[in-house]
């Protein structure tokens, strides 16, 4: 473990090196590239920070039904998960931290899709993720800024300009107002850098086949359920790494 924790940390300063300011618009692009000013952005192939999971217990079967069961919040009713369609590694769970980060610190590890937050036990919750095309846009140190249930959806106009259809959730319009079918879901964290907004975001979704995976758009993205858990754990101002 202390050799993970070794390898994170060195990977963290080279990838701190390479930080781009995001200039993406909210969470919604389909393109491969990106320019902002002089910086273009490139996505490139995952590259595994960590080669194997780390230690963990997976839930029994009685605590994933607890877990992912339907649940009521803010006057809507979240409907379960069907879990058992979900691979097992992206359930949350208790695991040995692999990150070596402070506790309080939310670790995302963008090519594993996982989402550490570090405990001080030396264990940290790790939470599965699916990850847009700004997933992939940003790395780097930064804090929850902002936190937000039940938050309103307002694609950027560039992406109103591409998709016309939802002119009618534009920022101007006062965008998609919140309940079960809003792709920012139940919760949202907001991350900020340096003082500024870096337009990435930390969200839950109606879409539980898109955790694990690489999606046409969209930041991070976890199961309702398990936004709700984060963000009842995580207060404002907590630290946040993001690894590429």
């Amino acid at each position: 473990m202390s050799f993970d924790r070794h390898l994170s940390r060195r990977s963290f300063l080279s990838f701190s090196a390479l930080t781009a300011a995001s200039a993406l618009t909210g969470c919604a692009s389909s393109a491969n590239t990106v320019t902002s000013g002089d910086t273009t952005i490139i996505y490139r192939s995952p590259m595994r920070l960590f080669q194997s999971p780390a230690a963990s217990s997976v839930p029994s079967g009685a605590e994933l039904a607890v877990m992912y069961g339907p649940v009521e919040d803010g006057g809507f009713l979240i409907p379960a998960v069907p879990y058992e369609q979900i691979d097992p590694r992206y359930y949350r769970q208790r695991v040995v931290d692999p990150t070596g980060q402070p506790p309080g610190t939310i670790v995302v590890d963008t090519p594993s899709r996982f989402l550490y937050l570090v405990q001080a036990d030396g264990m940290a919750m790790r939470y599965g993720v699916g990850i847009g095309r700004e997933g992939f846009a940003w790395q780097g140190s930064g804090v929850i800024q902002w936190r937000q249930k039940w938050p309103r959806w307002k694609p950027p106009n560039e992406m109103v300009a591409r998709q016309p259809e939802l002119v009618k959730y534009s920022i101007d319009n006062g965008g998609m107002e919140p309940g079960l079918k809003n792709p920012l879901g139940a919760r949202a964290l907001y991350i900020f850098s340096n003082g500024e907004d870096t337009l990435y975001r930390l969200h839950g979704n109606p879409d539980w086949r898109s955790i694990g995976k690489a999606v046409s758009s969209g930041c991070v993205r976890l199961m309702n359920q398990d936004i709700i858990d984060l963000y009842d754990r995580v207060p404002t101002k907590a630290p946040i790494v993001v690894w590429q």
